[in-house]
């Protein structure tokens, strides 16, 4: 038997090289592969931006700000405070998180890091009383070999504690914990959680926590921290485990970076309703708005604004869960924040301010000893 391949078989095998019309119509069909999906999600995040956010109600009187650290330093004084009240007056501040970080990275607190903070924590109660001045402490965690907090190890979570002990020694009315990146799921960080609650409950304290944002898809935080090695999302459920172990919640709802101002609302409307279907009525939730204005790959200023994110957060709560009263906004942060920004701010929940006021100082940032990321 001839076992050659008969020719005229192989011609029929022979590679051909496709025509430019062909690689056309191959490239199209990748590009709507890829960009569809972006396309919908878009739509979808635009849908959610749409409505009347005055369904959400009024002001709750449960609203926070983030300020720098030279207000425990010894760099801002009284005239700086009666100009934050100034801001403050008709926001429905609750919540001053003051930068008195960061810890070490063994989860110990220096003290001479806030000298200031005796003079501040006296005059704040005096000049806005019913408003509490919680101690903001942060660090990064250690992953994959980093340097930073190592949350599985058992002494340096109760240096935490203690480290939150010392804040309300020195006459905090509260701490609130900023500790990043945290992969979802992970135990060290409720452990730490539980310890610090039971002693700020103790001494009649409150325990805050600023945390990532939720998965805007079903388990989108698996292939994210495996391709970037960097947590930006957490489950549902384990945002849940975080809300059930506080008293106070505020979502980092930035750095998300959407191109527009509508797709940026859309997605705090979306977060707003995730973490309303998981944060206890007990619990605080705050969403995070961002008065700062950098530009980069994850933050547009120009999309990114105050007054999208009050916008989406009151749509969100609309639509979830109306008549909750434990509802805020938080303001990122003080010593970035423009005019603009503040009057957003204090006109998220009524009428609109003239925007005359002014922030004094833009120049207050923490130091950056060992500083966490801030939220």
């Amino acid at each position: 038997m001839n076992s050659r391949p008969d020719p005229r078989r192989r011609r029929l095998f022979r590679f051909r090289r496709p025509s430019a019309r062909t690689l056309r119509r191959g490239a199209l069909a990748v590009a709507l592969v890829v960009l569809l999906p972006v396309l919908a999600a878009g739509v979808a995040l635009r849908l959610e931006y749409v409505g009347d956010p005055s369904g959400a109600g009024a002001d709750r009187g449960r609203n926070a700000v983030w300020l720098g650290h030279a207000w425990v330093d010894g760099r801002r004084d009284a005239a700086d405070l009666a100009g934050l009240g100034r801001e403050l007056r008709g926001s429905g501040t609750r919540d001053l998180y003051v930068h008195t970080g960061p810890m070490e990275f063994d989860g110990s607190l220096d003290p001479a890091l806030y000298p200031a903070a005796a003079s501040l924590l006296r005059e704040a109660h005096r000049a806005l009383p019913g408003v509490r001045v919680q101690a903001w402490l942060g660090q990064v965690v250690s992953h994959h070999g980093d340097e930073g907090l190592h949350l599985d190890d058992p002494a340096t979570r109760s240096r935490i504690a203690a480290s939150a002990g010392q804040a309300l020694a020195a006459g905090f009315d509260g701490v609130h914990l900023d500790l990043e990146p945290m992969y979802s799921g992970d135990r060290g960080f409720l452990d730490v959680l539980d310890s610090v609650h039971a002693l700020t409950a103790g001494r009649g304290a409150v325990l805050s926590v600023a945390t990532h944002q939720i998965d805007p898809l079903p388990s989108l935080h698996v292939p994210a921290g495996a391709l970037f090695h960097h947590p930006k999302w957490w489950s549902q459920a384990y945002f849940g485990d975080v809300a059930r172990r506080v008293d106070q919640v505020a979502v980092m709802a930035y750095d998300t970076a959407q191109p527009l101002e509508s797709l940026f609302g859309g997605y705090v409307a979306q977060q707003t309703a995730l973490a309303l279907e998981v944060t206890p009525p007990g619990t605080d939730l705050l969403m995070g708005l961002p008065g700062y204005h950098t530009n980069n790959l994850g933050h547009h200023a120009w999309a990114e604004t105050v007054a999208a994110a009050a916008r989406g957060a009151r749509l969100g709560l609309a639509r979830t869960d109306p008549g909750r009263e434990r509802f805020g906004l938080a303001l990122y942060v003080d010593f970035h924040a423009t005019a603009q920004d503040w009057a957003a701010y204090r006109s998220a929940w009524g009428p609109v301010d003239d925007g005359t006021r002014t922030s004094r100082d833009a120049g207050d940032h923490p130091p950056t000893k060992a500083a966490a990321p801030a939220p």
